[in-house]
C-alpha cells in the first residue's frame, strides 16, 4: 500500500510540475543557491559543510518523513495540514536529489530524460 500511495502522490506532483512556473534549470539554480547558503552558514558556525554523504543521509531522513505522511494519506496516521506537509517533504526530497546530482556530477535533466525513454519503451 505504501508504494502505491507514494506513486499516486508522485503522479500528482508531476501534474504540478507540468504547471510549475519554473523550468528545471531554474529549480536547479535555486536549489544550489540554498545549498551554498547552508554551506556558508555552517562555515560561519565553524562546522564542516555538508557533502554528498551528508546530503544523502539527510535525504534518507526526508524520505522517512515522506513515508509517514504518505501513510497518513492512506489513512494509517493523522496529521494536520497533510497536503501542505506532503508538498514540503516532496520539495525537500527534490532539493536533495538536485543537490546530490550536482555533487556527484550527474546531469539530472539528461539522466531523467534517458530513464523516462527507457521506461516508455518498457510500456510499449
Amino acid at each position: 500500500m505504501l508504494l502505491t500511495e507514494l506513486f499516486i502522490q508522485l503522479q500528482s506532483t508531476l501534474v504540478w510540475w507540468d504547471n510549475c512556473p519554473m523550468e528545471f534549470h531554474e529549480i536547479k539554480k535555486r536549489a544550489l543557491e540554498i545549498r551554498d547558503r547552508y554551506a556558508a552558514l555552517t562555515a560561519r558556525a565553524g562546522d564542516k559543510p555538508w557533502g554528498a554523504v551528508e546530503h544523502m543521509q539527510g535525504f534518507v531522513g526526508d524520505v522517512g518523513d515522506l513515508a509517514k505522511l504518505v501513510m497518513a494519506h492512506g489513512g494509517f496516521r493523522t496529521y494536520p495540514d497533510l497536503k501542505e506537509k506532503l508538498g514540503h517533504e516532496l520539495a525537500d526530497c527534490l532539493w536533495s536529489v538536485v543537490v546530490l546530482a550536482d555533487e556527484l556530477g550527474i546531469d539530472m535533466e539528461n539522466a531523467f530524460e534517458k530513464t523516462m525513454d527507457e521506461l516508455e519503451v518498457r510500456t510499449e
